[in-house]
């Protein structure tokens, strides 16, 4: 862009107090700084020797809980990657929460006992108050309270403690809006969705997709053939739907 070519992201930028983003990554971090020097100069070229331009920047999130997602990276690459190794974090300043906002919503002292246990054992294990190294890697052991110790069914008691009377609040959006299940692993995401379809009634219903190979003039040396539509159809990664999507009524 020339600087004597301005757009209206450009003119809402020079004319915000702050910039909100999101910070978890150190190229996007110092990508931004880069950016808003350039823009800011247009107006005033010393801008261009200031710190993001001048701009008070906000950034979101907890990386110590989110990290940065290197794919196949090690230990070293991940926290290479994270803002706070960037040389622009000498100039962050860190706020802190004060209040937890889940235990003014607690409807019990007990409720709200049990929670704030769990927010300091959080916390906990955040700052690595608590938990073992061994080898390059930090074990931290689980309270009992918090694990399902059953052996016979345990995805079965999982569902059934994070949704309790689930078919009797089918439809009830609030229901599913406080409760969620996270899973490390795709595999782990896809047996739990599995089975909560099999605990809804009515007849299920498959969608298959169509997956078809385009040959690319760059990649002229690998052959169309090997790429069968039984292979494609086996695919399973992130940011890829199944091969074979298996609905219910009310399942969404």
């Amino acid at each position: 862009m020339r600087r004597d070519q301005r757009s209206p992201k450009q003119d809402s930028i020079l004319s915000s107090q702050y910039v909100v983003c999101e910070g978890r990554y150190n190229c996007r971090f110092e990508a931004l700084d880069r950016t808003l020097r350039n823009l800011m100069s247009v107006t005033d070229q010393h801008k261009t020797h200031q710190t993001f331009g001048g701009k008070i920047v906000v950034l979101r999130g907890d990386f110590r809980q989110i990290l940065p997602v290197i794919p196949k990276g090690s230990r070293h690459d991940i926290l290479a990657s994270a803002i706070n190794s960037s040389h622009l974090w000498s100039f962050c300043k860190v706020l802190k929460l004060h209040t937890n906002m889940r235990l003014l919503m607690s409807s019990s002292n007990q409720d709200e006992g049990e929670m704030k246990i769990f927010a300091n054992w959080i916390l906990d294990v955040g700052n690595e108050n608590i938990g073992s190294v061994v080898g390059d890697e930090l074990e931290v052991k689980i309270p009992d309270d918090l694990l399902i110790t059953t052996t016979d069914d345990p995805l079965s008691h999982l569902v059934d403690f994070a949704y309790p009377n689930l078919l009797q609040n089918i439809l009830d959006y609030r229901y599913f809006q406080n409760r969620a299940i996270l899973a490390p692993t795709l595999k782990s995401v896809e047996k739990v969705n599995d089975f909560v379809l099999t605990v809804f009634p009515r007849m299920e219903k498959e969608y298959l997709s169509s997956d078809t190979t385009c040959q690319a003039d760059e990649n002229e040396d690998v052959k169309q053939e090997w790429f069968t539509p039984e292979f494609l159809n086996d695919i399973k990664c992130s940011e890829l739907l199944n091969h074979k999507l298996t609905l219910k009524q009310e399942s969404l």
